[in-house]
Formats: structure tokens, C-alpha cells, sequence
């Protein structure tokens, strides 16, 4: 069963930026559609941004302009590039396979990446 490993999290200034990688092992990736969740405090798990197997890209409109989704299926990584950082982003990320998520079969989900946001 395919399994994630998210890093790259920590403190990150307002305005600032951060990068943060997914790498997916012991399943199918390269047909797969790939997104990045954030859970923040007292909230449920939702999308934030997704790729899918031809690099095509879809944002959530909070961070439209701001993150930018990308993929390399020769390392099984797909990156989330956060730029223009707001104290709303604050959260843990992780990140799975789209359409298991959305037909509620997805894989466990990983330990994810903590995001923190100051002013």
C-alpha cells in the first residue's frame, strides 16, 4: 500500500515562503492525481491544492497566486511552493491520492508537516 512522507514545515514569516515535499513509496504514483491537504487548528482536513497525472493544477481560492503545486515522477515527489505566507496558512499538511480521498478509500495518511505563520 502506498505510503507519504511530508516535510519541509516550520516557522515562516508573514510574506515569507516555504516549500514542502511529498514522497509517496510503496504504490502506484505517476497515474495517480496527487493534492495537498491542511488541517488547521480545530478544523477539518480540507484541499488546498491538487496536480494530477498530465501536471494539470487546481488551487483553493485562499491560495490562488500564492502556492504553487508541481510533481517529479521520477522521484515520486510532488512539492507545494508557499509564497506571499499569511498567518492563515497556519496548519498541518499532508498530502494523498485525490481520488482515494474522494471516494473515501484513500491510503493512511502520513504524519503530515507542521506550517506556522507569524506576524
Amino acid at each position: 500500500q502506498v505510503q507519504f512522507v511530508e516535510s519541509g514545515g516550520g516557522w515562516g514569516q508573514a510574506g515569507g515562503s516555504l516549500t514542502l515535499s511529498c514522497q509517496a513509496s510503496g504504490g502506484t504514483f505517476s497515474p495517480n492525481a496527487i493534492g495537498w491537504y491542511r488541517q488547521a487548528p480545530g478544523k477539518e482536513r480540507r484541499l488546498v491544492a491538487l496536480i494530477d497525472s498530465g501536471a494539470n493544477t487546481e488551487y483553493a481560492a485562499s491560495v490562488k497566486g500564492r502556492f504553487t503545486i508541481s510533481r517529479d515522477n521520477t522521484k515520486n515527489t510532488v512539492y507545494l511552493v508557499m509564497n506571499s505566507l499569511k498567518p492563515e496558512d497556519t496548519g498541518v499538511y499532508y498530502c494523498n491520492v485525490f481520488r482515494a480521498v474522494l471516494t473515501g478509500t484513500a491510503p493512511p495518511w502520513g504524519q503530515g508537516t507542521q506550517v506556522t505563520v507569524s506576524t
